[in-house]
């Protein structure tokens, strides 16, 4: 099953005759896209193109048979010693990787670090965030989760921890914040639920 965050090589051209030329080109450079969090139609999955630059992203639906490869954040770890070493994000990968193989729970990088794993083409800047996704069928008890979260506070980057389950995800900072209230991201859009029900 493709999750959100998963790393997706196609087999063949899919860009829509409305795309900006710089996804077409992005696109013969590396064939790999990121599913997206959003509902696509029947026998299609619904995909986000990276651009060179932070602000060139591109949304749209793939056939599922355009689909050759799916790579989770969670199988891209073992790749690390293949990062650049002296970006701050991947010197942060390298400190929070033991921490978080210690908790047992299924985790990856996404982002930027998340995509240069998989295609190998440099996408990671100095100024690039760590974003972590936690895998989880259910949340786990919310002492796992903030012993999870005091382990990425003493990093010289930003990390952006999101916790992912089937029916939506929330920022770990934010579900730990003691807000009524949170963001859930889910296929139909975003939307605040309280937060005792992901708990």
């Amino acid at each position: 099953m493709i999750r959100p965050h998963d790393l997706l090589r196609l087999n063949w051209p899919v860009t829509p005759a409305t795309a900006p030329r710089w996804v077409v080109l992005a696109l013969c450079r590396t064939p790999w896209v990121v599913a997206r969090r959003a509902l696509a139609a029947e026998g299609r999955v619904a995909v986000g193109v990276r651009g060179p630059h932070r602000a060139q992203r591109f949304a749209l639906d793939v056939p599922l048979d355009a689909v050759a490869a799916v790579l989770p954040p969670e199988a891209l770890t073992a790749r690390a010693h293949t990062l650049r070493a002296e970006l701050p994000a991947v010197r942060a990968l390298h400190a929070v990787r033991p921490r978080l193989d210690r908790t047992g729970l299924r985790w990856g990088p996404g982002g930027s670090v998340g995509f240069e794993l998989a295609t190998g083409l440099p996408a990671i800047t100095r100024d690039s965030d760590l974003d972590i996704v936690l895998r989880v069928e259910h949340p786990p008890p919310l002492a796992e989760l903030a012993a999870v979260q005091a382990s990425l506070q003493d990093l010289s980057v930003r990390v952006d921890c999101q916790l992912d389950a089937p029916w939506g995800a929330v920022a770990l900072a934010e579900l730990l914040s003691g807000a009524d209230r949170v963001l859930l991201r889910t296929p139909n859009g975003p939307r605040l639920v309280w937060t005792e029900t992901l708990t």
